[in-house]
């Protein structure tokens, strides 16, 4: 019960306000009761995810768990996080404590000045660097993780039976549903996907492509790789080695983890071109911020002055983006956007 307790605080923390965590909180000792009974008894099953249709700009379906299920995921992760946390290597980014997208776009920048070695051309270019990126994705990743490959990878470090029957449960849940409705056999003997939105999803991922940063870092011994969930990037003087190395990653992910590189969002460019990572375009001494990140703020703006969102909510979506975007060179724009928001409050007035 222990640990349950330990989930429940966690999976709670700020969203004590929502009603399905109201509801359950009304009788903590019995609910709580009943998770650990259904886990003893290995009776437990997830309750089917709400899935909803998130634009942002691409579509993705997004699935959200019930309070009572994300209390055993995080119950679980306190179990198994630490064992493989220590496992990943330094630049696995995503979902990680000290980590995040401000640290992957710190260390891109350390790894393109090492690449190009601070050097100055001969066209008096101060935004020319030396040096190329591989920047790739994975494509349609969270859809074709495999279930198998992934319960082997866990298997190497955590062998307790009743762990592993939990594990399968969250993750076959979903797809099981799923494939009841749809009928599809090759689905079921495939046994593959990870809803994207569940609290266990990321970690899964991430753990899946540690495969990936191992094979990259240890055999091919790249040194300037980084990686942020399916996304990640290789620096490199050479267009040639990245050129190699990205026909052995495809190899690599065909054959091991049953996964491919994106034909058309895979690419070699030049650091000197501008590099689209973590939400932020790098060049060699200015960052950008992406188009859609604007684009994405002004909409709120709109939404606000259209009576479709509160004052509350918009401050905290800007405060959000400022903190987000002074990571680049927007002093101007970050004015230019406090402005529309005055502008908009004073359209109420």
């Amino acid at each position: 019960m222990g640990n349950l307790t330990i989930a429940w605080r966690k999976a709670r923390k700020g969203k004590t306000s929502r009603q399905d965590i109201i509801d359950f909180d009304k009788d903590i000792e019995k609910n709580l009761l009943i998770l650990h009974n259904e886990l003893k008894d290995k009776i437990y099953a997830p309750k089917e995810l709400i899935n909803f249709i998130l634009r942002d700009p691409k579509t993705r379906k997004i699935s959200k768990a019930e309070f009572r299920d994300r209390v055993i995921h995080h119950s679980l992760m306190n179990i198994i996080a630490p064992i493989f946390e220590k496992g990943f290597i330094y630049d696995s980014c995503a979902g990680r404590i000290g980590k995040g997208n401000i640290f992957a776009l710190q260390r891109f920048e350390k790894f393109s000045r090492k690449v190009s070695q601070n050097s100055k051309n001969r066209f008096n270019d101060r935004n020319y660097v030396k040096g190329y990126c591989l920047k790739a994705d994975i494509k349609q990743y969270f859809q074709n993780i495999n279930h198998e490959i992934l319960i082997s990878i866990i298997k190497r470090k955590i062998r307790e039976e009743n762990v592993i029957w939990l594990i399968r449960q969250i993750i076959n849940a979903n797809s099981r549903k799923q494939r009841e409705r749809e009928r599809e056999l090759t689905d079921w003997l495939d046994k593959k996907g990870m809803p994207l939105g569940n609290y266990t999803s990321q970690f899964f991922a991430n753990l899946y492509l540690n495969e990936l940063d191992y094979f990259v870092k240890h055999k091919l011994k790249a040194k300037y790789y980084l990686r942020y969930v399916d996304d990640f990037v290789i620096l490199h003087s050479s267009k040639k080695q990245l050129e190699n190395w990205m026909i052995e990653i495809n190899k690599f992910l065909l054959e091991k983890l049953k996964l491919q590189l994106h034909p058309q969002k895979s690419k070699i460019i030049q650091l000197s071109k501008g590099i689209d990572f973590v939400g932020f375009r790098n060049f060699a001494h200015f960052k950008l911020l992406r188009r859609r990140n604007i684009r994405k703020m002004n909409h709120k703006i709109s939404l606000y002055k259209n009576n479709k969102k509160d004052f509350s909510s918009l401050k905290d979506s800007y405060q959000g983006w400022q903190g987000y975007a002074k990571w680049a060179n927007t002093h101007k724009l970050r004015e230019k956007v406090k402005k529309h928001i005055v502008d908009a409050l004073w359209s109420k007035v």
